[in-house]
């Protein structure tokens, strides 16, 4: 945020405010309504914008991303309990099969 604002200022010649703004909008993918003038602005607010994408995706992915991994581990942990279950279950079913059939 704060290279993208000193940026706008330098390159646009937008005050502080105007540049921390337009930046906070870009960042958040709010569209800004002021657009840059000079080609200059408009390709440093076009990299700004993929910059900050991709901080965002990470910033999300570093904090929920124990999270995720661990409700994902739970359901792996409950898939295979039932599993387990199930080939209990068959294996039982084939003892009892085999026991009850009349040898030949």
């Amino acid at each position: 945020m704060a290279i993208g604002t000193i940026g706008m200022m330098v390159l646009e010649g937008w005050d502080s405010v105007t540049s921390f703004y337009f930046m906070s909008l870009l960042a958040t993918a709010e569209g800004p309504a002021q657009a840059p003038v000079t080609v200059g602005g408009k390709i440093f607010a076009s990299v700004m914008a993929f910059l900050s994408i991709g901080a965002a995706i990470s910033a999300i992915t570093f904090t929920f991303g124990p999270l995720f991994g661990s409700i994902l581990k739970e359901g792996f942990a409950y898939v295979e309990k039932g599993e387990n279950k199930l080939k209990k279950e068959l294996e039982h079913k084939d003892q009892t099969r085999s026991s009850t059939r009349p040898e030949d």
